[in-house]
């Protein structure tokens, strides 16, 4: 979600920016463009960063020989990290 969001904002402010060619007194909306273009693109990336970072997981693999009766035990544990 936070990818079409940063896409979303990044879009309005290139609109307001490049595509419209409106005067108002009160705000400069160039600069609100910029700022929204800004703002889109560190969310664009902060997404991505999050999302690479939640698909890392651990794998651990411990034999051991049981005393009892002379097995090998072999234990498999797969984690994932859920930030």
């Amino acid at each position: 979600m936070s990818i079409g969001l940063g896409i979303f904002l990044f879009v309005v402010g290139a609109i307001l920016v490049f595509a419209l060619n409106v005067s108002v007194d009160v705000i400069n909306l160039d600069l609100v463009g910029y700022i929204l273009m800004g703002a889109g693109a560190v969310i664009t990336i902060l997404g991505l960063v999050l999302m690479t970072r939640k698909r890392s997981s651990v794998v651990t693999t411990r034999s051991a020989v049981d005393p009892a009766s002379g097995e090998q035990v072999t234990r498999h544990e797969n984690k994932a990290n859920d930030i």
